[in-house]
């Protein structure tokens, strides 16, 4: 997927397509109250709303039938907006009962919340964000609670990287505010059941262009702080997306942000000593994806929770996925042996081209990590009745397995229509993918 195509598919948000984004206002306001702070017109001067009218769900079909004129976050307020002090509030609470934030402060050097909190007092939040923020706070909690962990780790690795306070508030901005588009996509995304694929990935691609785009109506911030946003699911090695940056391409914000973002996942996801654990293993393992600088300050860190595992592992369990991951490399070579090697290693443009270039950049970074099948097996032989070795393959195979997902699930992205090509490469891709999804590749 290009850029244009993300920019038409957030750019809805611009045009007045807000119709989740509406439903989930409304919804919200069935049991708050929801208020006008000033009349609301459409786009062609003709009045919906007055001043001080109270919003719920029966007001959706006539709010969602119009485009509506500006933002219609600038319009709204309700009681208990969220503001810096709530925000500041949350932070410090998370800093005494949340694992990760509480690792944070205590392996700063004063060992107090206030060194984390002091630039987030000083960010600006405008009325509209505020409301979005609310919003949220109230329909997803999960996700308020999300963006200020993320804002958290950022500011950590800002102090940790030598920037000052001032420098850092950007920062805490930008990863309070990263997730907002998410607001704006399909409320099928927050089902936890559902699995979308193919083209309805879209959404997910483009909620970080949707964040920026609103941040930038806003017109306070600065441009760092709209880049970061946008930039917080790239990768180093050029395998995040919205559009593919690598390197220095990537802002120093964004490259902290992605990975305060990263790292709050693992917490959120996995208990505690495990994710500690299976994120050092990860940001080992993928030493290319992720910015050097954040990695070197979050693996000491790590370190304090990357103890012994309660969770049990067999040698069968590595042994499945040692056999999983050398069918999906076997199945590749098999898939891509009538294919010239420069259309492997140049046209990254194609599917074929980029599926060969990952799958290569797996195996090379799974030697390195002492992880890959082949060093697997014959580690195996020398793990008998050690629990913590054959739980540290089974999460370093289990990564592999996630990335080689992930790589699946990209190709179903970027190329939504390989099934009507009779190129070689694509066909090679769809039988590689087939023969995956027949083995059931997962983490």
């Amino acid at each position: 997927m290009n850029s244009p195509d993300l920019h038409l598919v957030a750019a809805d948000v611009a045009t007045g397509d807000n119709r989740h984004y509406l439903r989930v206002i409304t919804e919200m306001a069935d049991r708050s109250n929801v208020v006008t702070q000033e009349a609301l017109f459409t786009d062609r001067g003709i009045k919906l709303l007055d001043k001080g009218v109270r919003l719920d769900s029966k007001l959706y079909d006539r709010l969602v039938k119009h485009k509506l004129r500006g933002n219609i976050d600038d319009h709204l307020t309700m009681d208990d907006m969220v503001s810096v002090q709530s925000i500041v509030q949350l932070a410090d609470a998370q800093c005494e009962n949340d694992t990760l934030p509480y690792l944070l402060v205590h392996t700063l050097e004063d060992m107090t919340a206030e060194r984390l909190l002091a630039p987030v007092r000083s960010i600006l939040l405008p009325s509209g964000l505020a409301f979005k923020l609310t919003v949220m706070r109230e329909q997803h909690p999960a996700l308020f609670a999300h963006s200020v962990r993320v804002m958290l780790v950022a500011v950590y690795l800002g102090i940790k990287s030598g920037w000052s306070d001032r420098e850092c508030v950007p920062l805490a901005t930008a990863a309070l505010l990263h997730d907002i588009g998410v607001l704006h996509m399909d409320p099928v995304w927050h089902d936890p059941t559902h699995k979308v694929t193919g083209v309805g990935r879209k959404q997910l691609v483009a909620h970080a262009v949707t964040a920026m785009l609103l941040i930038q109506a806003q017109n306070v911030y600065p441009r760092s702080v709209e880049r970061a946003v946008l930039e917080h699911h790239e990768c180093m090695d050029g395998s995040g997306y919205p559009r593919g940056l690598t390197g220095d391409q990537i802002s120093p914000m964004g490259q902290i942000l992605l990975m305060a973002e990263v790292a709050a996942a693992f917490f959120e996801k996995y208990a505690n000593e495990a994710a500690a654990q299976r994120l050092s293993l990860t940001l080992r393992l993928n030493h290319r994806r992720y910015p050097t600088g954040p990695i070197a300050h979050l693996l000491p860190l790590l370190q304090i929770r990357a103890v012994q595992t309660d969770v049990q592992v067999t040698q069968d369990d590595v042994e499945r996925i040692i056999a999983q991951l050398s069918a999906a490399f076997g199945d590749w070579d098999s898939a891509s042996a009538s294919i010239p090697p420069a259309s492997l290693e140049q046209d990254s443009g194609r599917a074929c081209a980029y599926v060969g270039q990952r799958l290569a950049a797996l195996q090379k970074s799974l030697v390195e990590a002492g992880s890959h099948p082949l060093q697997q097996t014959e580690a195996l032989r020398h793990l008998q009745g050690d629990a913590q070795g054959l739980a540290e393959l089974a999460l370093l195979g289990r990564e592999a397995l996630w990335q080689l997902q992930n790589i699946m699930n990209s190709t179903q992205s970027l190329w939504p229509k390989l099934q009507d090509s009779a190129d070689a490469g694509d066909i090679a891709v769809l039988r590689w993918r087939d023969a995956c999804s027949a083995r059931q590749i997962s983490d």
